[in-house]
């Protein structure tokens, strides 16, 4: 596991863990574990509530976490390994690997029937899965629409069918918008793992394992526990309101079939969220993307790949949004996270170029 020994700081962080206590408190989060990091430099650590509340185990640094989306950040990483090489471009058709997201239909502005569609105007590029501006959907964030309904109804994002049926499935269903023309949150960085596997031959997780966990050292990342290591996965529980993140009121959640694919194994390994981690592995992956100051640092792409991962792509004018949110401006994308193109009134001084 990672050192997580911090260094003499000049800083005091006493707000930043009573906050995570109010967190806690205020059930909101059974638990919370950060790490501040200045540099490639740890410089605060800290731990608050439960691993499992009902069974009273206090959370430790050592915990696993389902890394949910986070597990995107993953999955780019691999995908850009594999680009630097000249494995594709980012401006190749998704087509070209996955014949399944080829001649795509669009859904027409308002339409609330999935047959009210037209012809897509332009390929799906590699590009646009990265920035989540390829047209495809989630049916996780916006319900009451006519894709969240066909989504869910067709079970897209469930790890029991394989990658080549989820892209069957895919296949019957429009996009939202025009490729490149619009911003939504999807399942492009499941497509992403899809093609990550298709070039390489491999298995994702051990494309992850040659590309990310060994080179920066990773030990408990992955989409299985062992079963020697599953005393220290945390419990995971429901919020009050998934839309409402902020409204207390926590509810655990024990045998979902999506839980217990981290014990058991699933019959795919999803790029877009299926990965176990913990802290320590986290602030290794933060580390290596960061550039290197002394020797024997690693970083897991080039300097000038991290730049441009780190630089919004979306085309002009473009933001991202929720439908909860709205669009929120000043907000792009970049090769797998949000930028900060301009602060808001509620953003720290500073945060322009936020990754």
């Amino acid at each position: 596991m990672t050192d997580l020994q911090t260094s003499p700081r000049p800083h005091d962080f006493t707000g930043v863990h009573a906050a995570m206590l109010g967190y806690v408190d205020a059930k909101v989060l059974p638990g919370v574990s950060h790490a501040v990091l200045r540099g490639r430099e740890l410089i605060d650590i800290g731990c608050a509530g439960w691993a499992d509340q009902e069974a009273g185990v206090a959370l430790r640094n050592d915990h696993l976490f389902r890394a949910m989306s986070n597990t995107k950040l993953f999955t780019s990483i691999a995908a850009l390994a594999l680009w630097e090489e000249g494995r594709f471009g980012l401006d190749d058709p998704i087509e070209n690997w996955v014949p399944q997201l080829a001649k795509r239909q669009v859904l027409k502005a308002g339409a609330t029937d999935l047959s009210d569609t037209e012809p897509a105007r332009s390929p799906i590029t590699i590009r646009q899965l990265f920035t989540h501006s390829s047209g495809l959907s989630y049916g996780l964030l916006d319900p009451g629409t006519v894709l969240f309904k066909a989504y869910s109804e067709r079970q897209i994002i469930s790890t029991q069918r394989t990658a080549t049926q989820m892209m069957d499935a895919l296949q019957e269903l429009p996009l939202k918008f025009q490729p490149g023309t619009g911003w939504e949150y999807s399942v492009a960085t499941d497509v992403l793992g899809h093609l990550i596997e298709l070039i390489s031959g491999k298995a994702l997780n051990e494309v992850f394992r040659e590309r990310i966990y060994e080179p920066l050292g990773l030990r408990d990342t992955g989409f299985i526990v062992p079963a020697d290591q599953q005393h220290r996965l945390a419990g995971y529980y429901a919020g009050a309101d998934a839309l409402q993140p902020m409204k207390p009121g926590l509810t655990p959640l024990r045998n979902l079939p999506m839980l217990q694919g981290h014990l058991t194994g699933t019959a795919r390994q999803s790029g877009g969220g299926g990965l176990v981690t913990s802290l320590a592995d986290m602030v290794a992956l933060m580390r290596g993307l960061m550039p290197a100051v002394q020797p024997g640092q690693v970083t897991v792409l080039k300097p000038a790949t991290i730049a441009l991962m780190m630089d919004n792509h979306l085309a002009a004018g473009l933001n991202i949004g929720f439908a909860t949110t709205g669009d929120i401006p000043g907000r792009g994308f970049g090769l797998g996270g949000c930028v900060t193109l301009q602060p808001t009134r509620a953003d720290p001084a500073g945060s322009t170029s936020e990754f």
